[in-house]
């Protein structure tokens, strides 16, 4: 993706956006991502920006958070103005582990976004979770507060496969935490599921899915590992205590994912993503998808709004004293340009199931196009209709389909 963290032109200090981003601001929809910098422990295979109490080093506290994060939303007010979004249509509480915040905490930044913005009748209000950090009465008060979906970090069923990810959960808190949310009432609940562990075997994963369809979610994700450099898995593996993914293995452990959630009533929208029926798609993401967009509030977390992109500084003690300062988090910013824009379209579209309109390929992407068709990478259906459609061989290619169809 274009602009590189450390480049981009500086944020100015009051955080102010271009005029015509301000004019185009919710013209595909407006979502909001709060993140959330704080982890337990830290897994192997995590490059996120996140951090556990040692490595915080005492600049930043989990118990002034939510007040910062509100001091960053009264920013982003004073910045969109008189140029409000619609309704918020989205909030997505990512991390680090966003549930070791205390459900009140949590409540109140939702709560701030409620009274800044206002939430539309039917907002989508996701947070991410570690199964070992909720309980019922936890769950019971996200709920309460207007959460309506959670997405459990699950990784695999295996012990052995978690031990190996550094995940500190029991191999069946996954599906209990599944079962306490929606016990306590959330509309949607999600599993996340990693394949193509080093030591993961086929039944390994085949007894992964069973235990999510057991579950009774009504969402899946699943994705292949992969070993970004800096982490303790990276190491582990440069060192050879553990071999590196296969490329095939991973094929073989999509296609089972596949076959077992499509038996089980699943279909997919997103290459990594299935869901039970259309109201279980992740809105928030599909906003990301499909070019819309959302203020993102925390350490490191992105924006887009009307064509502008920018990121927040990533450690939160310099984020939480730029706000004390009165100044914006933001670290540096981009302006797509149409080249941009269209090549971001391509990449994020094509791996939806409802696909890439053909019109929006210039000539050079349609030649692409009638080569992954006749490759059978694309569906002929979707094709007679306009549109650029993954088959499954062409979602194990996608990103090599996506080079055919750019310039």
């Amino acid at each position: 993706m274009p602009g590189a963290l450390p480049e981009g032109e500086s944020v100015p200090v009051d955080g102010s956006l271009p005029p015509a981003a301000l004019r185009a601001v919710g013209a595909r929809g407006f979502g909001v991502y709060v993140h959330v910098p704080f982890c337990a422990s830290r897994c192997g295979y995590c490059d996120f920006n996140t951090y556990t109490a040692a490595e915080l080093g005492g600049g930043a506290s989990r118990e002034t958070y939510a007040e910062t994060v509100l001091a960053e939303l009264a920013l982003a007010a004073r910045v969109l103005g008189d140029t409000p979004p619609p309704r918020v249509d989205t909030v997505f509480v990512g991390g680090g582990t966003p549930t070791l915040l205390p459900a009140d905490d949590l409540a109140r930044i939702l709560d701030g976004i409620d009274r800044t913005w206002g939430l539309a009748a039917d907002a989508e209000v996701t947070t991410e979770a570690n199964p070992e950090s909720v309980t019922p009465e936890s769950l019971k008060t996200l709920r309460a507060a207007g959460y309506t979906r959670i997405s459990l970090g699950m990784q695999s069923a295996a012990p052995g496969v978690l031990a190996v990810l550094d995940r500190k959960h029991s191999a069946g808190r996954a599906t209990a935490a599944a079962s306490e949310a929606r016990n306590a009432g959330f509309d949607h609940v999600n599993l996340d599921l990693i394949y193509g562990t080093p030591g993961e075997r086929a039944e390994d994963f085949a007894a992964s899915l069973a235990q999510v369809v057991a579950a009774g979610v009504d969402h899946v994700s699943a994705y292949a590992l992969i070993v970004e450099e800096g982490t303790r898995l990276a190491a582990r593996m440069r060192r050879g205590e553990l071999a590196y993914p296969s490329d095939d293995v991973a094929a073989d452990r999509y296609l089972a994912a596949e076959a077992a959630l499509d038996a089980a009533g699943f279909s997919w929208y997103e290459v990594s993503n299935w869901a039970r029926s259309e109201a279980a798609r992740c809105r928030h993401n599909l906003l990301y998808w499909t070019g819309g967009d959302w203020w993102g509030l925390g350490p490191g977390a992105h924006s887009h709004v009307g064509g502008v992109r920018w990121w927040n500084v990533k450690h939160p003690t310099a984020y939480a004293g730029r706000l004390a300062a009165g100044r914006s988090p933001g670290l540096a910013r981009e302006v797509l340009t149409p080249d941009e824009a269209h090549m971001e379209d391509v990449m994020l579209r094509l791996r939806l199931a409802a696909g890439l309109p053909l019109d929006a390929l210039d000539e050079v992407g349609r030649a692409g196009a009638r080569r992954a068709l006749a490759d059978g990478l694309l569906t002929a259906d979707g094709y007679a209709e306009g549109r650029a459609v993954l088959t499954l061989r062409g979602r194990l290619l996608a990103d090599a389909v996506v080079r055919d169809l750019l310039p």
